[in-house]
């Protein structure tokens, strides 16, 4: 059989068993093959022909003859068929961007391609809905690839070569310089190289530029990547053991009893004791202990974090620790799920769910997680799948923190898609197991979408109550999300007081609120921005255009499906009668009958009605 091998980052090629293929007669063919491709379901002969050949005298013969076109380009019979037409890859073809979104590090940085534009070069003035796609998928295929670079510099300093890891950083901190990410990233892998003068004029670069373009200081992770050990840390007298197994035990205390930088402190000796007498078990362990406490501190330094449980992967898979495996991919996954780097997060989980073996509490965990990926880039029947598994483990283990984790983001599914009914049950079970686990600092979280459904069923009182709540619980622990999603909500009843100056306020602080630190969950601010451009919409707000176009920017870019289809329709709503053909198509795969009702409104009534 034939071997395919496509690339359609930068510009389009194919190969047959190593061979160029002659290019198809027209760039449409492209085109097509790129949509059936980043398609996940089949896709109508009515709606390719309306997508991409609607200015022809007669689409459907138009289409027929692209497909013929495109069957001589892949040179196999048989491969694209069907009403609606599916496409019938062989198992073994080689597609340059399913390798980036969907390989691991390694296998995604050996695409030459990778970085490129998606179609590059290609442009189709004509196919207004289409070109829209392709933004959409552009943007998120570059950040799929920031993301794998990101990754493989992470794994570049754990391996102890981060000389290979400052090559990558300087590219990203070049594609995108005030995202604090990739300049912790750079400072931390200048610093594990040795050169201590370049990660501290690195900083001092970095705190002028977001002093000057946002009026903003560094967050932890950029301050912290200065001091990182190097490569080689000189090793000092070596203990034991017993030595390294109390200061984890102590750092695992103090992180629980509150005095953070103590525990993490204890942490890091653990691990570097337990390297040093050649305890592989209880290096893996500690590193995990370390990796995750990075992680969820408060104002968490993910970026440290993440290069810790690399490293905490290595030493465990050598090992044989396939429970510490399991837990630091998952916790890796977690971090890619915050920073809305999905693709990078779910092939983390599913790698977790490899090792994973008999640990139910574990499994639940990593499913939770998963199930959120899911729901965050609209797809929801795969979240409630995740979610319910996750919740019957959590159960069957009464585990209360993962009990009101799964509920919570469970509920958040039932309220997007319109299950009021449902996600009120579930957020009250979330916020009261959270209760009375003492998880105060998670109760905002799922208070927020209880008052969401107060608000859809029109109990202003309820609702404001929730969200005040949580808005003062998120500010007393300091978190800003938390902050974020109850700003939101009381900026929404605002609104339906009345009080219209104060709900844009509200909504407006909500936004950036949400993302002050660097490891924010940026869920939440398209979430912020979506209500905004609703309410700055109805009441004719001058800013409204620009809260649109920012969200359709940080959406496409993030893969948040339902957002991007979103933010068409606010398009169409502030009078881009184009729009609405954009929204349909990007929402043509999301199972929410919330967004087809919306969909369904937006759509003029057939004449005579």
């Amino acid at each position: 059989m034939t071997q395919l091998t496509i690339q359609l980052l930068g510009r389009p090629s194919l190969e047959r068993d190593g061979a160029p293929a002659p290019p198809p007669k027209g760039k449409k063919v492209w085109a097509l093959l790129a949509y059936l491709i980043r398609s996940e379901a089949p896709v109508s002969r009515g709606r390719l022909a309306s997508l991409l050949f609607a200015d022809a005298d007669d689409p459907l013969g138009t289409l027929r003859w692209n497909l013929a076109e495109l069957r001589r380009l892949l040179g196999m019979k048989g491969i694209l068929r069907g009403e609606p037409i599916e496409l019938h890859l062989p198992t073994d073809t080689q597609v340059d961007l399913e390798r980036v979104i969907h390989g691991t590090w390694r296998q995604a940085m050996s695409v030459p391609t990778i970085g490129d534009a998606f179609l590059e070069g290609l442009t189709f003035p004509t196919c207004p809905a289409f070109e829209t796609w392709l933004l959409t998928e552009r943007r998120h295929l570059a950040n799929a690839s920031a993301g794998v670079m990101r990754e493989a510099a992470l794994g570049r300093i754990a391996a102890g070569a981060p000389a290979d890891a400052v090559k990558l950083a300087r590219k990203l901190v070049e594609g995108d310089p005030l995202d604090e990410s990739y300049q912790a990233l750079l400072i931390r892998s200048l610093a594990a190289s040795g050169d201590r003068t370049g990660a501290k004029a690195q900083l001092e670069a970095c705190r002028a530029l977001l002093m000057k373009e946002l009026g903003v200081e560094p967050g932890p992770d950029v301050r912290n990547a200065v001091d990182a050990p190097a490569a080689s840390p000189r090793r000092g007298a070596v203990v034991g053991s017993a030595s390294a197994r109390a200061h984890m035990d102590a750092g695992e205390a103090a992180i629980a009893a509150g005095p953070v930088d103590a525990g993490l402190t204890s942490l890091r000796s653990a691990a570097a004791e337990a390297e040093a007498v050649g305890d592989a078990s209880l290096e893996a362990q500690a590193l995990l202990a370390l990796g995750s406490s990075l992680i969820h501190a408060p104002r968490g330094r993910d970026e440290e974090g993440s290069v810790v449980l690399h490293k905490a992967i290595d030493v465990a898979s050598e090992a044989g620790l396939d429970r510490v495996v399991a837990g630091s991919r998952r916790e890796l996954g977690y971090v890619e799920m915050l920073a809305a780097r999905y693709d990078r997060g779910r092939r983390w989980l599913e790698q977790a769910l490899e090792a994973v073996g008999d640990d139910v509490a574990e499994e639940a965990m990593i499913r939770a997680v998963l199930g959120g990926c899911w729901s965050d880039t609209a797809h929801y029947p795969e979240a409630k799948t995740e979610l319910e598994r996750s919740l019957a483990l959590a159960e069957e283990t009464g585990a209360g923190k993962q009990i009101a984790f799964t509920c919570a983001f469970l509920a958040r599914v039932r309220l997007l898609t319109g299950d009021v009914d449902e996600a009120r049950t579930l957020g009250l079970r979330a916020k009261l197991t959270a209760e009375q686990e003492g998880w105060t600092s998670f109760v905002a979280w799922p208070e927020s979408f209880v008052g969401d459904c107060f608000l859809a069923e029109g109990d202003l009182e309820g609702a404001a109550d929730a969200y005040e709540h949580a808005f003062a619980l998120g500010c007393q622990i300091g978190d800003p999300c938390w902050e974020g999603v109850g700003a939101r909500g009381i900026g929404l009843v605002k609104e339906r007081r009345g009080l219209v100056d104060e709900a844009i306020d509200w909504l407006d602080d909500a936004r950036t609120r949400c993302v002050r630190i660097a490891d924010a969950y940026m869920w939440v601010e398209a979430y912020c921005q979506d209500a905004l451009c609703q309410i700055a919409i109805d009441h004719g707000v001058e800013g409204a255009p620009r809260f649109v176009e920012e969200l359709e920017a940080s959406a496409a870019s993030r893969g948040m499906r339902e957002f991007v289809a979103r933010a068409h329709l606010h398009r169409h709503r502030l009078g881009d009668e184009k729009a609405l053909d954009a929204a349909t198509v990007l929402a043509a795969n999301i199972a929410n009958p919330s967004l087809h009702e919306a969909l369904d409104e937006a759509r003029p009534l057939p004449a005579g009605r």
